[in-house]
Formats: structure tokens, C-alpha cells, sequence
């Protein structure tokens, strides 16, 4: 006899959810996406902000120091490092968000469904994911990038998280292991539910946080792959981003002659979007591992009643005691 069917109402998904984007509520968090925040919308109106065109020249202005009108200098040419800068900014979040995408997805599939499923497929897809593990990425981009004479960010993008995804995806799968022998997933199964809702209704909610934190680890590793490629020259220098204008800064001997205002700007933005990336992953681990969660909440707590969390003694209220009669 089989058991009746039963429906999940809307507002349980709803709620499940929620509580799984909870993790970006903590000041951490909001810190770190305050501060990714401004150079996305640095890079998308990239157009607007920048005072000059990045390749537009001013010869009476050749390495000169940050002035009115040019505020971080200008380079060996006269280009203004500020418009590079800020056009730079585009091409590191868009290769750092897109292969974060691609590479999330395909960890998403492949690991979710080889820690539900068993056997044979499970194995495989298992071995699949430690053979990209292995797989060095450095050649791979080269090769790529020698095909092209000037190689869209796209592709570059589609490299980074064809060899980023593997990590995410063994967590993925232990975490989904873990899962599938759950009440709910068992009678999600006994009831007849079909694969993709099971995955994507009664899991993916679950492994949120995991899946957020794999993202945001993606984002980092391909802005530092990408800038740390277009500062060695592996990636050509037409393409604007803050690994070219490192390299023209270190070419043309910057570091040498102490021309701060070439190469500190965007080491600086470099080290900015690190620490929001940084700042938003410590926020989703004090959410995911529950003594760092407990133990955040009761430091913001003993804040709130104006005491102090280092304190070794811990103040004990008393009540007092009745008289004898």
C-alpha cells in the first residue's frame, strides 16, 4: 500500500529558505557586502565614474603624481590610473562572479546527485571530481590562452571555474551523504517523490550555507587567479584589470623609482575585495558551525548588558534572601 501523498506548503519552503540566507545577517556579513557591494556597482557604472578613458593620453602629464586632475597620477604615458582603475574593476567581477557561477553549478550537480545516489554512478562521479582536483590549472589556462590572441573574459572565466569546482563539490557530497538517510528525505522517498524535487526542495535548502560559503571561496580564488595571471603576462594586457595595470606598473619600473600611485591603488583593491570576501565567508562559518554561532551570540548578548566578553569572572546576580523570623 503506498503512503499518501503529502504537500509542502508554500510558506515551509518559503521559511526553509529564509533561514538558510540567515547566515548573511550577522555584521560580519553585512560588513563584507557593503564593501563587495561598492565595486560592483564600481564596475557597473564603470562608464560614468571614470573621469577619462583608460587608454586616453596626456603627454604633459607622463608619470606624474596624484593632482586635481588626475587624482591617483598618471603613468609613463600619461594615462590616468584612476580611469584604469575604475574600468579594471569590471573585468575582475565579472571573471570572479562568472566562474563562481559555473563553477558552483557543476559542483552542485555533481556533487549533490553522487551523495544521493549509489553504486556505480556514485563512484564515478567521485572519481571524476578527484581527477579535476588533481588537474593542474596554471598549464590548462595557458594553453587556452595561447589559442587566443586576445582572449575574451568569458573564456577566461569558463577556465578558472572549469578547474574550481572540485573542492565545493566533495563537500557537497559528504554533506549530501549525511542527508539522504535523514526522516524527511526517507519519507520524501516513501512517499514518491521524484529525484529533482527531492534534491531541490527538501536538500538544497539544507546545504545553503555550504553551497554560499563554496561560492564565495570560487570568487576569491578566481579574482586572485586572474589578476595574479594578467601580472605574470599569461593574460594580454589589453584586458583591463588590476593584474595589466600591476604589470605595466612593474614593466616600466614603478616599483624601482617608488611611483605609489601606479601600483598601490590596486593592490589596495585587491586587498579590499579579500577581506569582504574574507568577512562574508567568516560570517557564513559563524552560521554553519554552531560553537562559533553560540558563542557569537552570546558575546553580541553580554554587549547588550554592558559586559565585558573578556572578562575570566563572570558576574553573578544574587536575590536577596528572606529574613528569618
Amino acid at each position: 500500500m503506498t503512503a499518501p501523498l503529502t504537500i509542502v506548503p508554500t510558506s515551509t519552503v518559503r521559511l526553509r529558505f529564509g533561514s538558510a540566507f540567515a547566515m548573511f545577517r550577522n555584521r560580519k556579513s553585512i560588513a563584507g557586502l557593503v564593501i563587495l557591494g561598492f565595486f560592483v556597482l564600481v564596475a557597473i557604472f564603470a562608464d560614468v565614474l571614470a573621469p577619462y578613458s583608460p587608454t586616453q593620453l596626456d603627454p604633459g602629464a607622463r608619470f606624474s603624481p596624484p593632482t586635481p586632475e588626475h587624482w591617483l597620477g598618471t603613468t609613463h604615458i600619461g594615462e590616468d590610473v584612476l580611469s584604469q582603475v575604475i574600468h579594471g574593476t569590471r573585468g575582475v567581477i565579472v571573471v570572479g562572479f562568472l566562474a563562481a557561477i559555473i563553477a558552483t553549478i557543476i559542483a552542485i550537480v555533481v556533487g549533490v546527485i553522487s551523495g544521493y545516489l549509489s553504486g556505480w554512478r556514485s563512484e564515478g562521479l567521485s572519481a571524476l571530481t578527484n581527477v579535476f582536483l588533481v588537474i593542474p590549472g596554471l598549464p590548462l589556462i595557458i594553453i587556452v590562452a595561447s589559442m587566443f590572441e586576445d582572449p575574451p573574459l568569458w573564456v577566461i572565466a569558463a577556465v578558472l571555474g572549469l578547474i574550481g569546482w572540485a573542492w565545493g563539490a566533495r563537500v557537497l557530497r559528504a554533506q549530501t551523504m549525511s542527508l539522504r538517510n535523514r526522516d524527511f528525505i526517507q519519507a520524501a522517498r516513501a512517499n514518491g517523490e521524484p529525484l529533482h524535487r527531492i534534491i531541490t526542495v527538501e536538500m538544497l535548502p539544507n546545504l545553503m550555507a555550504l553551497i554560499a560559503a563554496s561560492f564565495v571561496g570560487t570568487v576569491t580564488a578566481a579574482i586572485l587567479g586572474l589578476t595574479t595571471l594578467s601580472y605574470i603576462g599569461v593574460i594580454p594586457v589589453t584586458t583591463y584589470n588590476w593584474g595589466t595595470i600591476l604589470n605595466w606598473a612593474s614593466a616600466q619600473g614603478a616599483f624601482r623609482q617608488n611611483q605609489w600611485w601606479w601600483y598601490l591603488p590596486p593592490g589596495l583593491c585587491i586587498a579590499a575585495i579579500g577581506v569582504a570576501l574574507s568577512l562574508i565567508n567568516f560570517g557564513i562559518d559563524e552560521y554553519v558551525n554552531p560553537r562559533l554561532r553560540s558563542a557569537g551570540e552570546r558575546a553580541r548578548a553580554m554587549k547588550k548588558k554592558g559586559l565585558n566578553i573578556n572578562d575570566t569572572v563572570t558576574a553573578v546576580r544574587t536575590t536577596p534572601t528572606n529574613e528569618a523570623r
